[in-house]
This record gives structure tokens, sequence and C-alpha cells, in this order.
């Protein structure tokens, strides 16, 4: 017997599920935005077609053993309507909705008293402006759906700047502002584990993250300096959010670290996940692989680390072009270097690959993950050394 698992959503992630699916003998077939997409490229069964039109969406679970997803955009109400007619929806609509809609995501967070920044919905630029008088400014605004990659988030810095995140064009019709305080963080963190319908779940090592203009751009694990007590803390929260929203396959708690040391939510998401990349090389099992595990409830893989240190940075589209032909030069340098390119044509910020780096001394680690980044993407590298080879 083949499962055949269907994946709504044709980007990187989808192409590294069916990566992860081959050894596993599984069948994917793929509803795709355009035949050219990273994983329609590489997959044989695709559907292009509209992801929020009920009936391509039914017409294309048919067949498929379960289906999952590469974004958090399907209306809920498609879900429902196949979970109602008895497809395997996973991670189900119930679930799915708290990283689709933020402010769902922050009345559910804060009724389980799980630490999340002070936050309220506001309907106007006047209420902003109170929220922000009461909690001090500047502010956080986000859309409350359709936000990613930084899109959808404002910093308001005082009153003045209140009207930005309600002018024509920051939103969809039907979609609101959720107001949030301004947490001066020490750093990122990344939760991730991964959850089967029969309750099994496993937790990855905590990443710190390193995001510039919204856009992750460099992951290191396990994180570096975190105590064993607050890395355990922050595993455990990451189990009792799947558990308790009853999440299956990849969830990933984003976290920010106060100076303090304490961590507060910042978003989740309940897919393979960026902060989660490195563990197709650093782990000895996949976020893809465990992914693909759990929506068919299959046994979860180990999620441990198969070195001490792993690095992962993302490649944006810069100055190369040709990404392919620089290859050449980043393999000569570092054999143990190991990278994933996307299929994309190169546009500026663009994510179209990622670099992976892994070893026993962490500073070798992150220059050689760095310098390979950044000759990818055209960038100087003056703080990397000729020669640096291959971390032992």
């Amino acid at each position: 017997m083949t499962y055949v698992v269907g994946i709504i959503g044709a980007g990187q992630l989808a192409r590294m599920m069916h990566e992860a699916s081959i050894g596993l003998g599984i069948g994917v077939k793929l509803l795709a935005e355009a035949a050219d997409s990273s994983a329609a490229q590489v997959i044989a069964d695709v559907r292009v077609g509209d992801y929020t039109d009920p009936a391509t969406v039914r017409e294309f679970a048919s067949g498929c053993d379960v289906v999952t997803f590469d974004h958090e955009h399907v209306p809920t109400a498609i879900l429902e309507d196949l979970e109602a007619a008895g497809v395997a929806v996973r991670p189900g609509p119930k679930a799915l909705v708290h990283a689709q809609d933020k402010a769902v995501m922050r009345s559910r967070l804060g009724a389980m008293g799980i630490p999340c920044p002070v936050n309220r919905v506001v309907g106007s630029p006047a209420e902003l402006i109170s929220f922000g008088d009461e909690t001090g400014w500047p502010v956080i605004a986000k859309t409350t759906r359709g936000g990613y990659d930084g899109k959808g988030v404002f910093k308001v810095d005082s009153p003045d700047e209140a009207e930005e995140p309600f002018a024509s064009g920051a939103r969809g019709p039907g979609v609101g502002i959720l107001a949030e305080e301004f947490i001066d963080f020490r750093r990122e963190l990344s939760a991730l584990v991964v959850r089967s319908p029969s309750g099994q779940a496993v937790a990855y090592p905590v990443t710190e993250t390193v995001q510039t203009d919204g856009i992750c751009a460099e992951t290191t694990t396990p994180a570096p300096d975190l105590s064993a007590d607050l890395a355990v803390q922050c595993q455990q929260l990451a189990l009792r959010i799947a558990h308790e929203l009853e999440v299956v396959g990849i969830l990933a708690v984003e976290l920010m670290q106060r100076p303090d040391g304490s961590v507060v939510v910042n978003e989740l998401a309940m897919r393979p996940h960026n902060t989660g990349h490195w563990s197709i090389d650093g782990s000895h099992t996949s976020q893809f692989e465990n992914h693909l595990r759990a929506v068919l409830d299959l046994p979860l893989g180990d999620p441990t680390v198969r070195d001490p240190w792993t690095v992962m940075v993302n490649v944006l589209g810069g100055s190369v072009s040709d990404l392919p032909a620089a290859l050449l030069h980043c393999f000569a340098r570092d054999p143990k270097l190991r990278v994933q390119l996307y299929g994309k044509d190169v546009k500026p910020g663009r994510k179209v690959g990622h670099v992976t780096a892994y070893g026993h001394d962490l500073a070798s680690v992150r220059r050689r993950a760095r310098h390979a980044g950044n000759y990818l993407m055209g960038l100087p590298d003056e703080n990397v050394p000729d020669g640096g080879g291959a971390d032992g």
C-alpha cells in the first residue's frame, strides 16, 4: 500500500517535504498556485488551481489519504467542509485557525496562561493610541490574518503614526488589527515540536534565530548560552500548546527572550518552518520527515542533533543570478557544506535557498555557513578569512 499525501501550496516547504517522502515510499499530490512553482518543478502529480476555491480543493483532496499544507492561508470554512466530508485534514481547521488568525491565537494562549505580550484588538487609530498610552510607546500593530516574513507588521513609534496600520492596502477586508506591547527582546528563539493524531510528540532542540527586516536570516541549534532548565521550559511550553490545540504535524513556537531571561510567545506556525531547516542535515530525523510521519500517524523519528552545533543561513536573492554555478566555490572551499536551492528565479530579498554547516566548534561552523550564504547572495565577507575550511 502506498500512502498519498496531498499538499496544498507549492513553495519550498512542499519541495522539501517531497524530498523526505521519497525514502518513505509515500506518494505526494500537489495543489500548486502555478506550474513553475518551487515544488511543482519536482513533483509528478500536480494540480494547478486556486486554494481559496472550495470545488478545486474538494476535487484535489479526492484520492488523498491525508491533506496537509505548505502554508496556512486556506480558508477555514473550506477545511471544515473537507473534514465534514470525511477527509483527513492535518493539522485540522480547529487547530490551524490559531496560526491563521493572530487574535484567535492570542485569546486562546491567554486563556491557557501562556506568556504573551500585552495585547488588544483595536478597531481604529484612536484605540491604538489609547493602547499605546496605556502600555507605553512604541507599540507593535499586526494584521490579524495574512501577514508573514514581516509583512502586515508595523512598529508604531508614536500617536502620529497610528493611521498607518489602518491605511488602505495594509490589510484586506475583514482583517483586524492586533496591538501588542513592544518587547525589547534579548534574542528570538524557536521551539519546534511534532505531534501525531495518536498523541505521540517529540521536541527538537531549541533554536536561536536572527531576523532581518522580519525575515529569518540565520539559525543556530541548539541555542547558545541557553540554560538546560529554560530549554526544557521552552520545549514543554511548545508541547503543551500542541496538545491543547490538538495540532497534528509540526508546530513552531516563535519566542522572544526578554533581558531578564523569561520568554513570551510571538507567533505560531503549523507546518514545517524556516527555523527547522537545519534539521535536514543536523538532526537524526528532519522536520519534513517527521511532519509526514505525523500526518500519517506513523511512529515519530529521533529529533536530536547529529553534531554539537548546526548553523543555517537563508540565501536571499542578491547579485548572484546563477546559483548552481556559484556552488563551485562553495563546495571547493567547504566539502562538508550542505545546500538546498529552491528552483526560484532570483529576485531581491526573495528566499531562494539555504546553506547549512555543522560541527564541533560553533565559531567555525558559523563562519562557514555565513561565508557560503554571503557568497551566494553576492555580499562582502570581510569577517571570514580565506581558507576557513571545514570544521572537523
